[in-house]
């Protein structure tokens, strides 16, 4: 356990870091860069190249649909074979691409393991071919890689040690440890983004959770962009905060396991993640609520507040 000459010298710069975020133009992956700031300056680096090359993706994908005509067999042929392309890419050892070479770089300095981005890619081959789940299960395996993906780069960045200049991984399974946090938060996502994906002819409630509240993907389509909540949806998105609720406390749990293996800038990381999308999970009412971005997403003022309060108790996080 550290001492508390060591605490206190993490209390200044934990204290300093904070004073610098700009929380106003933090735009992408928010939470993840927020949570990260308060590494060390290598991992942060690290955190922004991979998470920047995963955006790039997942959104070429996004906004291809947000243009409302249906994928042709041809562009879909064309878009997975990219993101394969890309992919493979990662275990060359050159590449004419400089960003490329970049994420190369990150993931040999940082040993962060291939499969993070197989199960990434596959996930976004699957967005190409599909539009939306068939079952809660369907939804689970794409967000293994979507979602569970980028969540394990994360942690494995916190769990690691370093040795001689050297990162050596832990000898933990990431993937089970990053689980539960990253399904949360995508099940909050999923009801934060409702209206805005609406708009960009994206859904992410599987059909048979709708088809148990007699609601079709037309029905959300119409809400999403403006019409009148339907009770049959508020009971929809009750079941999925639910479902959520089942996640964050596996969350809670899984963080406990990890308090006396971290380092404390990690271990406070892994719990600022986690609040801050406790702090969107607290604003979802399913009985009056819009849901809308704006009223599900706290501001960059409440952020820096929850922030603060949670280095002001250490890393104590209440579920």
């Amino acid at each position: 356990m550290p001492n508390d000459e060591t605490m206190n010298n993490l209390d200044a710069i934990v204290a300093e870091t904070l004073s610098k975020i700009d929380f106003h133009k933090i735009k992408d992956h928010p939470n993840i860069l927020i949570a990260a700031r308060f590494w060390e300056d290598d991992r942060y680096e690290a955190a922004k190249t991979i998470y920047r090359f995963m955006r790039y993706i997942d959104d070429m994908i996004d906004d291809r649909k947000a243009l409302d005509a249906a994928l042709s067999c041809m562009e879909k042929k064309l878009y997975a074979d990219q993101v394969n392309t890309w992919i493979d890419c990662l275990g060359l050892d050159q590449s004419k691409d400089p960003f490329i070479r970049e994420v190369t770089g990150t993931i040999r300095r940082f040993r962060i393991p291939l499969h993070f981005f197989l199960n990434f890619a596959r996930s976004m081959v699957y967005d190409i071919h599909h539009d939306g789940f068939r079952t809660f299960d369907e939804f689970l395996d794409y967000a293994e890689g979507a979602s569970n993906g980028p969540a394990s780069v994360f942690v494995h960045l916190c769990c690691l040690q370093k040795q001689q200049r050297e990162y050596v991984p832990a000898d933990l399974v990431i993937s089970d440890i990053a689980r539960p946090c990253a399904i949360f938060s995508y099940l909050v996502h999923i009801i934060r983004d409702f209206r805005k994906d609406q708009y960009n002819n994206l859904n992410y409630f599987a059909l048979d959770i709708l088809e148990k509240h007699n609601l079709t993907p037309d029905d959300l389509k119409m809400m999403g962009r403006g019409e009148s909540i339907l009770p049959a949806f508020r009971d929809l998105v009750r079941e999925y905060k639910d479902i959520a609720g089942i996640y964050k406390m596996k969350t809670a749990e899984t963080l406990e396991t990890l308090k006396d293996i971290l380092e404390p800038r990690y271990m406070l990381s892994l719990h600022i993640i986690f609040r801050l999308y406790i702090q969107i999970y607290d604003r979802i009412d399913p009985d009056h609520g819009t849901f809308s971005t704006e009223e599900l997403n706290p501001s960059p003022e409440e952020v820096r507040t929850s922030v603060s309060e949670l280095m002001k108790g250490r890393i104590m996080v209440t579920v």
